[in-house]
Formats: C-alpha cells, sequence, structure tokens
C-alpha cells in the first residue's frame, strides 16, 4: 500500500476521539519464523491494521496463513498516528533494521507536546535463546568459505598451527587478568572450531558438521556427568574427576592410564599429565632415576602436580616476571 492509500484509509480523529495504540513487533531472525509469543499473536489478531515495510519480511507468509491480513506499508509517524485516531489499534512488524526513522519521528511528535499520541508499545514477538549468537557465526563461515579466496583453499592441515597460536593467547589472556582480551581470544579459538567443522563438511569420505561436533560434545557431557544428569552423586571435586577418568577409559578401552595423553605437549605439561593420571589411578610408580636437568623437571613437575600446581603456568609466571626484571635492567618502560 503507497502512502497515498494509507492517508485515505486514516480516520480523521474527532475532538474526544482515543487516541489509539501503536504496536511495535520485532521478531529475532535466528527463530524459525512463525513461531511467536503468545502476547504477540493476541495484538496481530487484535489489530485494526498490520503494517510492514518489507514485503519480503520472513514472517508474512505464516502471518497470512494464520489469517492476519498485512499490509505493505512504510507510513511516516504522523500518518500512523492518524490511522490509530478514533482508538484504532496498528501493529507495525518491523524490518531486520527495526524501523529507526519511524521511532525517532514518534518520539518527535511526542516531545512536541502538539500531537495527541496514540499509546506506543514495545512487543518482542520472539527472543533469542542463550548461544543464538552462534547460528550467525555459522551462516557468516559458511559465506566466507564460499567466496573468499584464501578461505576457500584452506585445509585442516593448513589451519593446524592456527590452533596452537590462538589456544596460547587464549592462555595469555587468562593469565594476564585482560577481560577485553579474554572475550576475543575466545572467539578466536571458537572461529577454529567453526572453520574446522565447515571444511569438515566438504570431506567427500567422511564428512562432519558443526552440528555432529555439537552433537557429539553434548552427549558426551552428559554421560560423563551422572551426577548432574543420571542417579550417581559426587561430592567433592575429586569426585567428578575420579567418575571422569573411569567413564573415560570405559568409553575408550584403555589398557593404560597413559593412553590419549599426547606427548607432543610442552614437557612440563605432559610430565605433570603423566603424574596426574598415575596418581588418581592409586598407582605407586617410582620416579625414574637419571642424571641430568630432563629428570630434575620431571620431579620438579610431579612435585607441582601433587601440591596443586600447574608447573607450566608457574613457570610462565615466573618467566615473565624475568622478562619484567630484563627491561627495567635495559630501562623499557612497560
Amino acid at each position: 500500500m503507497n502512502t497515498t492509500s494509507l492517508e485515505a484509509a486514516a480516520q480523521e480523529p474527532e475532538p474526544d476521539a482515543a487516541p489509539g495504540r501503536v504496536v511495535l513487533l520485532t521478531t529475532s531472525h535466528r527463530v524459525a519464523p512463525g513461531l511467536l509469543s503468545w502476547p504477540a499473536w493476541q495484538a496481530l489478531r487484535a489489530a485494526d491494521r498490520v503494517l510492514c515495510a518489507d514485503g519480503a519480511h520472513p514472517q508474512l507468509p505464516y502471518l497470512r496463513e494464520a489469517g492476519i491480513s498485512v499490509e505493505e506499508a512504510s507510513p511516516t509517524a504522523p500518518e500512523l498516528v492518524d490511522a490509530c485516531a478514533g482508538g484504532h489499534t496498528v501493529v507495525v512488524v518491523a524490518t531486520g533494521e527495526g524501523e529507526p526513522a519511524l521511532t525517532d519521528g514518534l518520539a518527535g511528535l511526542a516531545g512536541s507536546g502538539r500531537v495527541r499520541m496514540p499509546e506506543l508499545e514495545l512487543l518482542p514477538a520472539s527472543y533469542d535463546l542463550p548461544g543464538a549468537r552462534l547460528l550467525d557465526l555459522v551462516q557468516v563461515m559458511d559465506r566466507i568459505r564460499a567466496e573468499c579466496p584464501w578461505s576457500s583453499r584452506q585445509t585442516h592441515q593448513g589451519l593446524a598451527k592456527y590452533g596452537i597460536e590462538e589456544a596460547y593467547e587464549l592462555v595469555e589472556a587468562i593469565e594476564a587478568g585482560d577481560r577485553d582480551e579474554l572475550r576475543e581470544e575466545l572467539g578466536d579459538v571458537l572461529l577454529q572450531v567453526v572453520f574446522h567443522s565447515r571444511i569438515a563438511e566438504e570431506d567427500a569420505e567422511a564428512p562432519f558438521s558443526i552440528d555432529d561436533v555439537a552433537g557429539g560434545i553434548v552427549a558426551k557431557l552428559i554421560h560423563r556427568h551422572p551426577h548432574v544428569f543420571g542417579d550417581e552423586t559426587a561430592e567433592t571435586p575429586e569426585d567428578v574427576k575420579e567418575h571422569w577418568l573411569r567413564t573415560k577409559a570405559e568409553e575408550k578401552r584403555r589398557a593404560s592410564v597413559t593412553d590419549g595423553v599426547p606427548l607432543g605437549q610442552p614437557g612440563l605439561a605432559l610430565a605433570a599429565k603423566l603424574a596426574s593420571r598415575v596418581r588418581t589411578a592409586g598407582l605407586e610408580v617410582p620416579l625414574p632415576r637419571g642424571e641430568g636437568i630432563g629428570y630434575d623437571l620431571l620431579a620438579l613437575a610431579a612435585r607441582a602436580e601433587a601440591e596443586g600446581v600447574d608447573p607450566e603456568a608457574a613457570l610462565r609466571a615466573a618467566a615473565r616476571a624475568y622478562r619484567d626484571a630484563v627491561r627495567t635492567a635495559e630501562g623499557v618502560d612497560g
């Protein structure tokens, strides 16, 4: 409907007529069209007119299927106020960008004091659930993979080094206590997961998607937390860890507590992980006796693990202190 027909449809206000009501209906593109809240459906069915500026709005086919008559119109603020004259209710189905020009216009009219304004209501018709923005990330990654000359040629092998780099940068942000940096680095790590999952979809022999990745970890978490999702109990963090390791061993049918420990990780972390597996399993395995710094470091890592200290983190903290001392000696600020 054009502006002329909209003006013709609006009724001239009577001196004592009720000013009516404007409902701005907002929806989330991350929620399937048609899944609206009950108050939204009530407002739509009770409205005298329903307007939408976007003829391709994803909600329109579902509203019309439900018997809601929707006019394709983009009214100005004065036109909308006139359309509400006589106590009428007009619902405006907001576009994806919202309706900034309309809302600014209504605010200007209300602030002028010269217009008897209708009741104004903002009604969210659908809400984003926690994690909904992950859908945006998946969609953006799909487009980048298809259209970016660099991203479209990447492989798991080519991206592997970035996974390591981003993980280290995340640890550094955590240890530095920088909240803004932490949020950014978490995003970079998440990107690696989504990127690899997108590449995996194209594998000819064993494809999988981000949904398969998420579904797998959800099933694993539920299975390994029977004290949360099942009938078992866990009174202490140690109880949880013991059950976790036992369940992992049963799942993977490991012959040794050392199975599954990646030998390519940094040496101190590797030594601490092995010591943790041995201690948690209740095994009495003396440290090997040998000459050299390697055996000394092994003993220190095992001692740190037994005392609840992460030897890698402890060494990094000491190294940062050493770096600061060097910079001070050099007269370098910061």
